[in-house]
């Protein structure tokens, strides 16, 4: 498993990361699935007080092994006092948050200055922002441009490339990292690729193909990939090896992508 430096910070990620949305939110154990993402190399965590219990069950999962991961949650609020006690709650669950994140940019002005105190506190390492939606992508470019981030948050895969345009070349620009949440979502596994292009790019499956083909762009930090069935970790975790693809490579997967 490669890893990256996050942006400007001492952090260092792996590529390929797990995400909690839709997985973690129940009562259900994650431990087999947390055990075989650790051995597969997958070691950030990435969760969010919208989950529901996804933060409780990530903690749970990492229990006697906290020092093996790398946790990012996120404030969901516009009330400074619940982002207060969201904050409080995630680090009584994990001691400290490496990746701190305003979700979808809510209370983003409040709630920024609150995680800038538990930066200089060393409660978080890195502080940023996310959204979902690209007609967001201009206020959150405003916000990269303010310098009071280290990272961002967004959707990115070969069906859907609007942080194309501005988002990632901005974020290459000021030295931010990125996290790329739902690499295989918008119907890129409806698609099919051929089996010859698969062998070119060294991959099993249309999966791994869609994960080295976002991580192949070298202002990606971290590819967060979700699952809750077994195996799934495995699979993901061997698309965080290098060699990645050429910009060939990768146009002539995006067209079998279309």
């Amino acid at each position: 498993m490669e890893d990256r430096r996050l942006g400007k910070t001492s952090l260092t990620v792996p590529v390929i990361g797990m995400g909690t949305w839709q997985t973690f939110d129940t009562g259900a154990d994650r431990l087999p699935i947390v055990d075989e993402a650790l051995r597969a190399g997958i070691r950030l965590f990435d969760s969010s007080p919208m989950y529901g219990r996804a933060e409780d069950a990530v903690a749970s999962a990492l229990a006697g092994r906290r020092s093996e991961a790398i946790i990012a949650t996120k404030i969901w609020t516009g009330s400074a006092p619940e982002g207060r006690a969201q904050a409080e709650h995630a680090l009584r669950l994990f001691g400290r948050v490496e990746i701190y994140q305003v979700h979808n940019l809510v209370g983003w002005r409040t709630q920024l200055q609150m995680l800038e105190q538990l930066k200089g506190e060393g409660k978080v390492i890195a502080v940023g922002a996310t959204h979902y939606l690209s007609s967001a992508f201009d206020e959150l470019c405003d916000v990269m441009r303010t310098g009071r981030l280290d990272m961002i948050q967004l959707p990115y895969n070969p069906r859907l490339r609007d942080a194309e345009h501005h988002v990632l070349p901005l974020a290459a620009e000021l030295g931010l990292g990125v996290l790329v949440h739902s690499p295989l979502r918008f119907g890129v596994l409806d698609q099919r690729v051929d089996r010859h292009l698969l062998n070119e790019l060294g991959v099993q499956t249309v999966a791994q193909a869609v994960l080295k083909w976002i991580a192949s762009d070298e202002r990606v930090s971290c590819v967060l990939t979700a699952s809750r069935t077994p195996g799934r970790p495995t699979e993901n975790g061997a698309a965080g090896d290098p060699p990645w693809f050429d910009r060939d490579q990768c146009e002539r997967l995006a067209h079998q992508l279309q």
